[in-house]
């Protein structure tokens, strides 16, 4: 069974709570900075700039979240290869294109690990700064299988 949240207030509660989390924990502080933070030489590529680059067709996007999450919803002509499956299905990725990781949201480290998987192997690829969450919240067009449109 596949639930989605009626709105977007629920992004912005827990976007509220990631901030609360973030100014008045001092351990997720620590955890950030030794775990994200050293990982953000990874050239995180940013909302507008991906919306640029996807009308030009320039990139190729790759969802790295579960199967069922990108069912749920996800990117404009994102192609879902979860990171568990990236891989096997290296083939499936052209070497030719630059690629963009999407994950569920800042703190996911799904396209942390794909890039980890796809530079040393030749491809061109980089972060999608805020994931998925940032992108839903920001009100940019997402697809869902079986919709009419993007909403």
């Amino acid at each position: 069974m596949i639930y989605s949240l009626p709105d977007r207030d629920v992004i912005t509660l827990i976007r509220t709570l990631w901030r609360v989390a973030h100014n008045n924990v001092a351990e997720l502080e620590r955890l950030i900075e030794r775990y994200y933070r050293g990982r953000d030489g990874l050239e995180p590529i940013l909302r507008d700039e991906l919306r640029a680059r996807l009308r030009k067709g320039s990139v190729v996007v790759l969802d790295v979240r579960p199967a069922d999450e990108y069912a749920a919803g996800h990117l404009p002509r994102a192609v879902s290869v979860p990171v568990t499956e990236l891989k096997r299905r290296l083939k499936e990725i052209p070497k030719r294109h630059d690629i963009v990781a999407c994950c569920r949201g800042p703190y996911c480290v799904y396209s942390y690990e794909a890039i980890e998987i796809l530079r040393p192997r030749g491809y061109r690829v980089r972060r999608l700064e805020g994931g998925f969450s940032e992108w839903l919240a920001a009100g940019l067009p997402i697809e869902r299988p079986g919709a009419s449109k993007p909403y």
